[in-house]
């Protein structure tokens, strides 16, 4: 009777407690899947990355297109809540950036997002972004060093640029320019790849 009761406990309590970790992806259209399926967008492909190299995690994708640093603050505390994820891949701040927002609050919004990460006991992969000379190149310098600002005062992993190795070709690129083709999803995640590996080996 008592291993009947004791497998029992075993059968309604194990899924709760062997819940895979969660990575969460917080991040923009790059992150959402812009004009693509969802099967051949990079998120997806690295839980299939994930799954294939025996790496016990559960990829969430909280993306938005058109999302800022603004949108993504005012719900960073309910996604990480909701998944309480072990690792959160911070993808925002293009779009701050091709609207000519004020660069100090893309900083500070960051800024919190990494320490609400923090707190809630999740790794940091911040991911960079960098932009067309639109508003002269002394914007986009600034821009670009926002990222590996925060992730040295954080003491976070930085991927520099989520499309390096990509900005010159241009078959590589949706009708917008912007925006990578399918064809090019698997060349993001290998970028994304690099960094987030080591933090895998620390859960």
């Amino acid at each position: 009777m008592l291993i009947r009761w004791l497998l029992l406990f075993a059968l309604l309590f194990a899924p709760a407690a062997w819940a895979a970790p969660v990575i969460l992806v917080f991040g923009d259209s790059l992150s959402a899947n812009y004009g693509l399926a969802v099967e051949s967008g990079w998120v997806s492909l690295l839980q299939q990355r994930l799954t294939q190299n025996h790496y016990e995690y559960q990829v969430v994708n909280a993306s938005i297109s058109g999302e800022t640093t603004a949108g993504g603050l005012s719900r960073i505390d309910s996604a990480l809540a909701a998944h309480q994820p072990a690792i959160v891949i911070l993808e925002l701040g293009a779009n701050d950036g091709l609207r000519g927002l004020p660069l100090q609050a893309t900083r500070d919004n960051l800024d919190a997002m990494i320490r609400a990460c923090i707190a809630g006991k999740a790794r940091v992969l911040l991911v960079g972004m960098r932009l067309p000379p639109n508003y002269g190149a002394a914007y986009s310098e600034r821009f670009s060093m926002i990222y590996p600002d925060l992730a040295k005062k954080h003491h976070t992993a930085l991927l520099p640029f989520l499309l390096e190795g990509m900005g010159d070709k241009r078959a590589l690129f949706q009708a917008d320019n912007l925006h990578p083709t399918a064809a090019a999803q698997p060349a993001v995640l290998e970028n994304v790849w690099k960094q987030l590996k080591p933090l895998l080996a620390a859960q």
